[in-house]
């Protein structure tokens, strides 16, 4: 593999760049602090390993050969690219950043998140840009892994497993409600499985998560509607007998959308954690360290304004 790299000194490829973009050895010799003779020797050396003249002398100028030609493009972008590539990595700034950032998301993680977080990036990096994108599936792993999006808000379960090339970080706790219509005033294991329940599939699976957790214990609910987006399901329960387990970090918001109450989970589901995903070998990786503290603390701020609204 490289059997022609490994024999040629790569310390001519800019030494061919700069005499083809001067047409000159002595600028390309003062742009490369060689003097010279040093350049010319140089020359030399990659003419005999190409066995092309490369250059020929017209006036004062340096001509270069048809074979410098087609070279020239191809050696310019080679270099340009590792010169980008094995630059130290500037610090990010978001005050003065335009950068764009892709984020998979879910209705649920983008409610959780997006509301305290733009607050805060309007102060601090007023010029970034976000696109928020459906989360095809938890943690959009292999959208990740291609760099299509930057990060993804998901979440897991306490058995759920990592996944060795990503990083997470865990922003809170949660745990499933149950919420009906506002004419229902309780909720027994029973009660639950005899009704009709609206389930929200963000990635257009067949069952919600809690249907695994019911088929541990060995039962099953009926399933009347799914659908991916939590947006319209309040107004569905309001008006109809079907229930709806929904996080109970929105579930405040959500009675305030809709009339319906809110009841504890008949039966036993772990809490999940919902966490920011992000690659390790990111090619943006000072900005979104960046992005991902700001999430977290605008998380931790907005927890303990709500802990003190309903300690006061």
């Amino acid at each position: 593999m490289h059997h022609v790299l490994r024999r040629l000194d790569l310390n001519l490829l800019p030494v061919f760049d700069a005499v083809y973009r001067h047409r000159s050895v002595r600028l390309a010799a003062v742009e490369l602090s060689m003097s010279t003779s040093a350049l010319s020797h140089a020359l030399t050396r990659l003419r005999e390993f190409l066995k092309d003249p490369l250059f020929y002398r017209e006036g004062h100028k340096m001509c270069p050969s048809v074979y410098a030609e087609e070279l020239a493009p191809h050696i310019a972008q080679s270099l340009c690219a590792l010169n980008q590539r094995l630059s130290p990595v500037k610090p990010f700034d978001p005050l003065n950043s335009s950068e764009s950032f892709r984020i998979a998301v879910t209705d649920y993680t983008a409610f959780c998140v997006f509301p305290a977080l733009m607050g805060e990036i309007e102060k601090m990096a007023p010029n970034i840009q976000f696109e928020l994108c459906h989360l095809p599936n938890n943690p959009a792993l292999n959208e990740l892994l291609a760099g299509e999006v930057d990060l993804a808000l998901g979440f897991s379960e306490p058995d759920d497993a990592s996944h060795q090339d990503l990083d997470e970080v865990e922003l809170f706790n949660d745990e499933f409600i149950v919420i009906g219509s506002s004419r229902r005033q309780s909720l027994t294991l029973d009660e639950y499985l005899a009704a009709g329940h609206l389930v929200v599939t963000p990635w257009n699976e067949k069952k919600g998560l809690l249907d695994t957790h019911l088929g541990h214990l060995g039962l099953e609910r009926r399933i009347v509607l799914k659908t991916p987006s939590m947006l319209s399901s309040p107004h569905i329960i309001a008006k109809s007998d079907l229930l709806m387990a929904i996080p109970s970090y929105v579930a405040g918001q959500i009675a305030a959308m809709a009339d319906v109450n809110s009841f504890k989970l008949p039966f036993y589901a772990p809490p999940f954690t919902v966490k920011i995903y992000s690659h390790k070998r990111s090619g943006k990786k000072s900005s979104t360290d960046w992005l991902k503290g700001v999430i977290s603390r605008s998380i931790k701020d907005q927890i303990i304004s709500e802990s003190r609204v309903i300690n006061a």
